[in-house]
């Protein structure tokens, strides 16, 4: 009988245990982190619309309200070798989202095959200037990346791109 009991209290100790901890953690409902983003200075944020709403500290800078975006998680993750010397050396994952106009989301999966195509050679590009060596997930690092990635996406799509979102990167060394 103790025997099929004691999983069952196992479960529920640690049930509450997860439950305690994750209220524990549970991060503060507003955190304000100045004029400068939690990554750094967004590329893409103007700068004057930021300084007339410098004096209100509790509302984030607003976009324009008569533009509204979709936002376009590409299907697969971006694989990218580095390489040392004639070695790989180490493999960056890049996941991107497009930041796009609203009601343009069919556009982008129609050319999602050129957009891939040319997202891999900016991130080829990026790995073999060292992009992602060392400390590659810098501030400075990052908006060099995501400007060229941008640049690229409007060559093939037009004014529809607002930005690209890096939403997920890492390394994985041999």
């Amino acid at each position: 009988m103790i025997k099929k009991l004691f999983p069952i209290v196992l479960i529920l100790i640690f049930g509450a245990a997860g439950i305690a901890a994750g209220h524990m953690l549970k991060p503060k409902p507003k955190e304000t982190h100045g004029e400068m983003g939690p990554c750094g200075d967004d590329p893409n944020v103007d700068k004057e619309k930021i300084a007339d709403t410098a004096h209100v500290k509790d509302d984030p800078p607003k976009r324009p309200q008569d533009v509204s975006f979709d936002y376009v998680k590409l299907n697969n993750q971006f694989i990218v070798p580095v390489i040392k010397g004639d070695l790989v050396s180490s493999v960056a994952i890049v996941a991107l989202s497009l930041e796009v106009k609203m009601g343009t989301k069919e556009q982008v999966y129609l050319v999602e095959p050129k957009l891939r195509d040319v997202f891999l050679q900016a991130l080829f590009d990026h790995a073999s200037l060292g992009g992602f060596d060392g400390a590659f997930a810098t501030t400075e690092n990052l908006i060099r990346m995501r400007r060229s990635l941008k640049e690229r996406a409007v060559a093939v799509l037009g004014d529809i791109v607002n930005d690209v979102l890096v939403t997920d990167i890492a390394r994985q060394d041999n």
